[in-house]
């Protein structure tokens, strides 16, 4: 049986995962360091099939700069010619970053995440949306980023059926480095204990508000939260 400690460290694995992830993608875009090359005024439209929406509405959405922005777009474009990301080439780009393990699973569930409209791509706004919510958004908004990521159905509240995909998502993910080496039974005893942790009247399912107070009252994740906090 896995000791307290060691399953409450999958409650801040999950969370570091989510932001780890939209780093990497950030990597595989080169977009860690800011190019001090010329960059143009405006964004360039020729050749996309989706126009993003303008620099200035976007700066005013996110907490981004009008040069960060022209940056995230450039990378996105030299990515994405057309403008926008299925949930296919989601799919690959993520296997790129975990060879050893399946990341499949767990990048459906981040790409639905992303794509708040259900249109089956994920645009510019998306990406940039999302992005500066995990990278420069409050607590409570990263919290309810996360928290919907784990509503897989939507439906405003986490069962257990949801966190044991999200868990099992999350050890196909990282394939052999799983440590300890993953057990049949060891996905369960993390849902277990999250349920423990996290639902606070003990009717089966996890609230967003139930979700908020459990995540605030952990330093751990509290920690995880400001890692990323300057990246870029």
């Amino acid at each position: 049986m896995w000791a307290e400690g060691e399953s409450e460290g999958l409650h801040t694995l999950g969370i570091v995962v989510v932001v780890c992830s939209s780093l990497k993608l950030l990597h595989y875009l080169g977009l860690i360091d800011l190019s001090d090359d010329k960059i143009e005024d405006e964004l360039e439209m020729t050749m996309v099939c989706h126009r993003p929406e303008g620099l200035e509405q976007l700066e005013a959405q996110t907490n981004f700069t009008k040069r960060e922005l022209q940056v995230l777009y450039r990378g996105f474009k030299n990515e994405c010619p057309s403008g926008v990301v299925n949930e296919e080439t989601f799919k690959q780009i993520y296997a790129q970053f975990f060879p050893h393990g399946d990341a499949s699973m767990y990048a459906h569930y981040l790409f639905h995440a992303f794509d708040t409209t259900q249109t089956g791509s994920v645009k510019f706004e998306d990406f940039v949306t999302a992005l500066s919510i995990l990278l420069r958004g409050t607590v409570h908004e990263k919290l309810r980023w996360t928290f919907n990521l784990y509503d897989i159905n939507k439906d405003g509240y986490i069962n257990k059926e949801e966190m044991m995909d999200i868990v099992k998502a999350i050890y196909d993910m990282m394939g052999k480095y799983t440590y300890p080496v993953l057990k049949e039974d060891t996905p369960r005893q993390h849902v277990d204990i999250f349920f423990q942790k996290m639902d606070k009247n003990k009717d089966g399912i996890v609230t967003l508000d139930e979700f908020l107070e459990s995540c605030q009252e952990d330093d751990n994740i509290m920690r995880s939260l400001q890692l990323f906090q300057n990246v870029m």
